[in-house]
């Protein structure tokens, strides 16, 4: 029967936990799966949420369902170490998010209206957020954040759980008032310590202005990498024209290059092919 399942390609769901079960099997399954523990399967965990948003930051929707299938063995690959240890089995994680999905929209599974806006709805949803929070004794205003966040999006969370209760700067001038004091005390650092210190103030204050512009610093900063990725390599294929590679070059010709592609890019001109 299980063999069947296995490979059974129209079983769905409950293929894939067969297929799990089987690999962390303690005598008959892979090796390596089975040495693997909450800690050491975090890290692909991660890779993998960045793989989607990859995926769809490229809009290579061809590849969104190969990168979707990948993080969802990541959850299976989790609840089937959970079961093994005894603490909880994937039926559990499935019923725990529906149940929180249900509290979360009364407006739609509850007796609430569901004529709100957008913005009334996220003030609910903080709101029976906060709610369980309180019930796991998580009383301080950042409790919860969780610390595995990439550290753009974590600063910006404590930010706003901050501002909720008022900790919050009212004006942008004085967000970048506190960037350039910020900026001044990284130029005046004496040793590496104070360096890497006063650089995450800027850094964190750099977060605090792109929620103030609304502007999402993760999601600008990708955006950011894409660029220069794309510019450096327009320089790249440039002097390979000419049989050279950048480090033939100098300084002064990679930078009448890196002009030239930024003039093409903001032209709307493809410099990627």
């Amino acid at each position: 029967m299980s063999e069947n399942l296995v490979h059974n390609s129209d079983a769905g769901m409950e293929r894939l936990l067969e297929i799990m079960r089987r690999l962390r099997d303690p005598e008959t399954g892979c090796p390596w799966d089975v040495e693997q523990s909450f800690e050491t399967i975090a890290p692909y965990t991660i890779e993998e949420a960045h793989e989607v948003s990859d995926a769809i930051e490229r809009k290579a929707y061809d590849e969104l369902k190969d990168e979707l299938g990948d993080l969802l063995f990541q959850s299976v690959f989790h609840a089937q170490i959970a079961q093994d240890m005894g603490l909880f089995a994937f039926n559990d994680v499935v019923n725990a998010i529906s149940d929180k999905m249900v509290s979360r929209h009364p407006h739609v599974f509850g007796d609430e209206s569901n004529q709100k806006s957008a913005e009334q709805q996220t003030k609910d949803w903080e709101a029976v957020k906060a709610a369980e929070r309180a019930a796991k004794s998580e009383g301080g205003v950042l409790d919860g954040v969780a610390m595995g966040l990439p550290a753009l999006m974590r600063a910006v969370k404590l930010q706003k759980r901050a501002a909720r209760v008022g900790f919050d700067w009212p004006e942008i001038s004085m967000v970048l008032d506190k960037l350039v004091e910020e900026a001044q005390e990284v130029a005046q650092a004496n040793n590496p310590e104070h360096l890497e210190e006063e650089f995450g103030d800027l850094l964190f204050v750099m977060a605090n202005l792109g929620r103030h512009l609304d502007v999402d610093p993760e999601k600008a900063l990708r955006a950011a990498n894409s660029k220069f990725t794309r510019r450096f390599k327009y320089i790249e294929k440039s002097l390979a024209a000419d049989g050279r590679h950048p480090s033939d070059s100098t300084l002064e010709e990679m930078d009448a290059l890196w002009d030239e592609a930024k003039a093409l890019d903001k032209a709307g001109q493809n410099i990627s092919d």
